[in-house]
């Protein structure tokens, strides 16, 4: 399991992303040498540069905020389901209890 990242490394290497973009020939060199400064995998280092990218609107893909709602979206609609699923079964139960044919 990934270990959990400080943020403030994060933010470190993004904005190292953004002041020494021009001095590498690839993001992917850029990417490398964050991550050896911030002592970070070069694939998280890359991960993070081409969401930044997404971010700001330079390339196309989900954004992190929309990603975050989607997210939040779909817990919603998972406990909304159960919550349905309970109240059918109550449903089935209480109609049950109230049918004179079962006295």
């Amino acid at each position: 399991m990934p270990k959990k990242i400080d943020a403030a490394v994060k933010e470190r290497a993004l904005r190292m992303f953004a002041d020494h973009r021009r001095d590498y020939p690839s993001d992917t060199a850029l990417a490398e040498a964050v991550a050896k400064k911030v002592g970070v995998g070069r694939e998280t280092a890359r991960r993070w540069l081409v969401q930044a990218d997404i971010n700001a609107g330079d390339r196309p893909g989900v954004t992190s905020d929309a990603q975050a709602e989607i997210k939040r979206l779909k817990a919603e609609v998972k406990k909304l389901r159960e919550d349905n699923e309970i109240l059918k079964s109550a449903t089935v139960f209480f109609a049950g209890e109230l049918d004179p044919r079962n006295r």
